[in-house]
């Protein structure tokens, strides 16, 4: 097996640096890469936030299964899931069968540092973020190790870090396969 014929999904809560490690990521290896949000607010025409507002939590996360859906179907490609990408049962699935999931590991102290001058995550716009962030990693991180092929701790390791960390695993993987 060799990288374009799967894709790398990047899991975990929102800030743990997906798009910035994705992108760089995609443009060592030569593949495509798609950042799930950006992809949805792409699709409607509208951002993340306006999304929650009309439509909720549960709509969003229609949209972004039907996303998630149709990458699964590619290959060779990068993928910045967004942080609740996570939740549906099919999505987890639809991930395992068509890639290699690598969990982004931050603490919640550190993401709150990275987003709390942010006003694009719907769910942070609450009296206490980094409560809240403490809430979605009890809740995800369970979710983020079920799906996990490869888990990188990174609250104290950079993007660059991180993508090197990351290419050392994949250029072994795809040796072993």
């Amino acid at each position: 097996m060799d990288k374009f014929s799967e894709n790398v999904y990047l899991v975990g809560l929102m800030g743990a640096g997906k798009t910035t490690v994705g992108r760089s990521l995609a443009r060592r290896l030569g593949l495509g890469f798609v950042d799930t949000d950006r992809e949805i607010e792409s699709r409607t025409g509208v951002n993340i936030p306006t999304i929650f507002e009309i439509e909720g939590d549960e709509g969003f996360r229609r949209r972004e299964s039907c996303v998630m859906a149709e990458i699964a179907k590619k290959k060779g490609w990068v993928v910045a899931t967004g942080g609740g990408g996570v939740l549906r049962e099919e999505n987890r699935a639809g991930m395992r069968a068509s890639g290699f999931v690598v969990y982004l590991n931050v603490p919640p102290r550190t993401l709150w540092e990275r987003t709390r001058y942010g006003k694009n995550r719907p769910l942070l716009q609450v009296d206490d973020p980094l409560s809240k962030l403490n809430q979605l990693f009890v809740a995800r991180d369970p979710l983020y190790r079920e799906v996990a092929d490869f888990v990188v701790n990174g609250g104290k390791t950079g993007a660059q870090g991180i993508l090197q960390c990351l290419l050392k695993e994949l250029s072994e993987r795809w040796e072993r396969l």
